[in-house]
């Protein structure tokens, strides 16, 4: 397991002083990051091959969210790769230890030239150490659109939602889908699906249900294809 240690900061916390769900994705991201530069398979190689790793599917689980300041260590590992495809775990524990949020994610490797997926080369495989799968309740990777949903306002994708890809991050549905969510709403399970790719200047048309005590979220194109699905319970 490839893991670091970090500090919950001012900037993380929502107006609950406590660690936001899109900060915790994003020291997930980071983690599987951080573990693919040291193992010389980062942003700037995968660039020169013109590949790069799409996310596919998440399912979060959240114990509790840590507080403001709190110490926190996060730690990623990928236990099984198939063809174009790699899987990978999640966690944040405390500093006692003690789990308090975790996660499956699918990720697939692409010819950034085609957009077309291709399988991971022998090296980039090889460097990586396989590990056992996480222990936890394993949801389904496919998240359903909502059933009588209500349309919400359009808005086009801006600068800010883009990554180094060049297209909206996945974090970043996850904190578009998180606006037509109530502040008061608990959420401990977080699954996403992405379905393609949004560019700058695309239109999102939001479309949002409540169905037995869960939020789910389709981000859709004007044709009603979703760019991702999230549902928040």
């Amino acid at each position: 397991m490839y893991s670091f240690k970090s500090r919950v900061r001012y900037s993380e916390v929502g107006e609950d002083k406590k660690l936001s769900l899109n900060s915790i994705i994003n020291y997930f991201q980071d983690c599987s990051t951080f573990q693919s530069e040291l193992l010389n398979n980062g942003v700037e190689r995968l660039e020169e091959l013109h590949r790069v790793w799409v996310l596919s599917s998440w399912q979060i689980v959240i114990e509790r969210y840590p507080k403001l300041c709190e110490e926190i260590e996060i730690g990623t590992w990928p236990y099984y790769f198939k063809n174009f495809a790699g899987y990978r775990n999640f966690i944040m524990r405390d500093k006692e230890g003690k789990l308090i949020a975790y996660a499956n994610s699918l990720w697939s490797f692409l010819d950034t030239d085609t957009g077309l997926p291709i399988r991971v080369p022998a090296d980039i495989e090889q460097a990586y150490v396989l590990e056992e799968k996480l222990d936890m309740k394993y949801a389904s990777r496919k998240v359903p659109m909502p059933k009588n949903g209500g349309m919400k306002k359009p808005f086009a994708v801006q600068k800010h939602h883009l990554d180094t890809n060049h297209h909206v991050n996945n974090g970043q549905y996850i904190q578009m889908a998180r606006e037509y969510v109530p502040e008061d709403f608990p959420i401990h399970q977080m699954r996403a699906e992405y379905k393609k790719s949004a560019l700058l200047g695309d239109m999102i048309y939001p479309v949002v249900a409540l169905e037995d005590e869960r939020y789910t979220v389709g981000l859709c194109d004007e044709l009603g294809r979703p760019y991702a699905v999230i549902e928040l319970s």
